[in-house]
């Protein structure tokens, strides 16, 4: 039975003019989104701009890799030693672990998360593409690695000069050091983040990245161990190979043959100019393939 047009209920429905207005400014585009992007994955690998827990952990490494530094420099001004007891990408080598731990727990911050909670599409639905997300995160992740061994690496440095110690020595093993620093902070964390983005689950990433690293130094260490040794009781030449098997052990090893340095039965070394060539080839594979894998991984989502 139809209503007849007195009985029908009154179409009551009003429009209200609240002050909304249409956005009229400057479209930004692509790479000011892409900058963005970075600038808020760098920060929140070190948990600014989130929750007061998440800055505890990024904190304490930066603390526990910053303050061997600083006792290494007051030892060297209290003792009047002329020069330091550590050299700087000796150093980096030393606080292995604490980057490590660093890399493990923040590479699933940037990548898990979006996965986890979906926001990634989110991220697509703007000028933005997917190897501006992919470069925005990696270069992110590079830059608080190589923030986390710099601070220490200024410290030994400054501490250095102002100690007395020779400006010309002290800058040249700098630069060695930092070298040691950009490799340490692009080849493990290349690794690193394509584990990251394998899952959206953050416990599983971070138990993954740590295993792998921590594995990985194991098998090396066990593998130069157990191999015949020179003269001098370091390991021979046919057993520094092994070093290819760690991101860490690769960079370790090669820095110290390009530059010269450590000492000891227990050095690593690239093994002669073929050793260079060699673990240069495998370092810009490990960089350059694990690029290619995360830009693939983020190709069908």
């Amino acid at each position: 039975m139809s209503l007849s047009p007195d009985t029908r209920p009154t179409d009551t429905g009003v429009i209200h003019d609240i002050g909304y207005r249409g956005y009229a400014g400057p479209r930004l585009g692509r790479a000011y989104a892409t900058r963005s992007l970075f600038t808020q994955s760098l920060r929140a690998a070190y948990g600014l701009g989130r929750s007061g827990k998440s800055k505890v952990l990024p904190m304490l490494v930066l603390g526990a890799a910053a303050v061997p530094a600083v006792m290494i420099v007051v030892i060297t001004v209290v003792a009047k030693q002329d020069k330091l007891s550590m050299d700087y990408a000796e150093y980096l080598s030393g606080v292995g672990l604490v980057v490590s731990i660093f890399l493990a727990s923040q590479a699933p911050v940037l990548f898990s998360r979006d996965l986890r909670h979906h926001t990634v599409p989110l991220y697509f639905s703007r000028p933005i593409t997917r190897a501006d997300y992919v470069r925005a995160k990696y270069a992110a992740m590079v830059c608080a690695q190589l923030l986390l061994m710099l601070v220490p690496l200024l410290v030994l440095y400054v501490g250095a000069l102002l100690s007395g110690l020779s400006f010309g020595h002290e800058t040249e093993h700098f630069l060695y050091g930092l070298t040691a620093a950009v490799l340490y902070a692009l080849v493990p964390t290349s690794i690193a983040v394509v584990i990251a983005a394998a899952t959206p689950r953050r416990g599983f990433g971070v138990a993954a990245i740590m295993g792998y690293l921590a594995v990985s130094t194991v098998v090396v260490a066990i593998v130069i161990g157990i191999s015949g040794t020179t003269a001098d009781g370091g390991a021979s030449d046919s057993a520094q190979w092994a070093a290819l098997l760690s991101p860490g052990a690769l960079v370790e090893s090669l820095t110290n043959q390009v530059f010269d340095l450590g000492s000891g039965p227990e050095r690593l070394h690239a093994p002669g100019g073929l050793g260079v060539v060699v673990f240069v080839a495998v370092a810009a594979v490990m960089v350059a393939g694990s690029y290619r894998l995360l830009l693939r991984r983020y190709r069908g989502i």
